[in-house]
């Protein structure tokens, strides 16, 4: 293929070696990989221990690991370019230079991919998209870092984001539109014309919740549910928790649920499998303070489940309260309590709700998010 026709990914997100956010451009990358474009990927070094990362090269993905910083013994040349101009973009400039990308997407999982790599593509007139995966209404910027963020998205050829919402709050945090965005929906892990069975009902009339996603209540909120759940309310109510996911707070969210007195109620089941988790539970609960449109979410709605979340970032825009699940007007443990009180005076209709819920996710996410978002990126690339 003549030059300059290549991708390159650029994942930024180092909480962990692999989260939600990087569904989408992986997948994007072997696509395009499978129809024999070349597709680099630079990646934070810590990820290669993540199995998802390590088949990315067999998958005609090229990976370069970056550190977070360099050795001033090992690579004095390396350790003095990026003092002067920041590891991170020192490891990008190098890529861009060996591989002279046609298009640049920028994946990260928070409001916007670090400015420096903005204004690098600026300033080498490299064209390049972004991804913004999440938000929250307590990233803000001082005027400057507001006018270098304007100046520089502008320069994309489009700023991708998840939700909506999300959208909307990444422009009044930079203090003006956003006239290149696109709102794209993310894969999912499941059939998508999967028909899961309701589980299959207990001689209790036991009602399974399930919260899925990292342990890690600033964004996800796992303890905002935990203090909903110990209220006295649902003391002799049957019910049961399973909290699945791993992350940095297990022993910190276990110690809260014993303090609650909630131990014997609430399951820390770790990782599973979609099918698995919807096999077992009736009801989703998404209690986060901030998201971007969460992959879990969709998920239980194709599996025919309904959500109990509160209303922050994307999840009003699939979850219709009081048709196919219910929203907590805040992220708190108060409004969460609403909601679920709300969802139990009506629980008899669970199953209804989850049947009403997966017919409304078929109306607003595709079957084929990869392919679409692919040839979008091949459209904008002009290959």
């Amino acid at each position: 293929m003549p030059a300059k026709e290549g991708f390159l990914f650029v994942t930024t997100p180092h909480l962990d070696p692999w989260s939600g956010a990087e569904e989408l451009w992986s997948q994007t990358a072997t696509s395009l990989a499978s129809e024999g474009y070349p597709v680099a990927a630079s990646i934070w070094q810590g990820a290669l221990k993540h199995p998802k990362i390590l088949e990315l090269p067999a998958r005609g993905v090229e990976l370069w690991p970056r550190p977070r910083w360099y050795s001033l013994r090992r690579n004095p040349w390396a350790w003095f370019r990026s003092r002067r101009n920041g590891p991170l973009a020192f490891a990008i400039e190098r890529i861009i230079t060996a591989r002279s990308p046609a298009l640049v997407c920028f994946s990260d999982g928070g409001t916007f991919p670090p400015l420096e790599l903005l204004e690098l593509c600026v300033s080498k007139c490299i064209p390049f998209v972004t991804i913004e995966h999440a938000n929250n209404e307590f990233v803000w910027y001082t005027d400057q870092l507001a006018e270098r963020h304007r100046s520089a998205l502008s320069q994309a050829l489009r700023c991708f984001f998840v939700s909506e919402t999300n959208r909307a709050l990444a422009q009044k945090q930079i203090g003006g539109e956003i006239h290149n965005s696109e709102v794209v929906r993310n894969p999912f892990s499941v059939a998508y014309d999967n028909s899961m069975p309701w589980p299959a009902p207990q001689e209790n009339g036991e009602i399974r919740f399930a919260t899925v996603g990292r342990l890690w209540p600033p964004s996800k909120g796992q303890d905002l549910l935990l203090e909903a759940l110990a209220g006295p309310a649902w003391r002799g109510r049957q019910w049961r928790l399973s909290i699945y996911g791993e992350g940095p707070v297990l022993h910190g969210l276990e110690q809260l649920t014993r303090g609650l007195g909630l131990a014997d109620r609430v399951v820390f089941a770790g990782f599973s499998t979609v099918e698995k988790i919807w096999a077992a539970n009736h009801v989703l609960v998404m209690p986060s303070r901030y998201e971007g449109l969460p992959i879990a979410m969709v998920e239980a709605m194709l599996c025919a489940r309904p959500v109990i979340a509160t209303n922050v970032a994307g999840h009003g825009e699939i979850v219709e309260d009081g048709v196919t699940g219910f929203l907590a007007d805040a992220p708190t443990a108060r409004s969460i309590a609403v909601a679920l009180e709300r969802f139990w005076a009506r629980r008899q209709e669970a199953e209804f709700f989850g049947k009403t819920a997966a017919i409304k996710i078929r109306q607003l996410v595709t079957a084929e998010p990869v392919r679409l978002f692919s040839g979008k990126l091949k459209r904008l690339a002009g290959v």
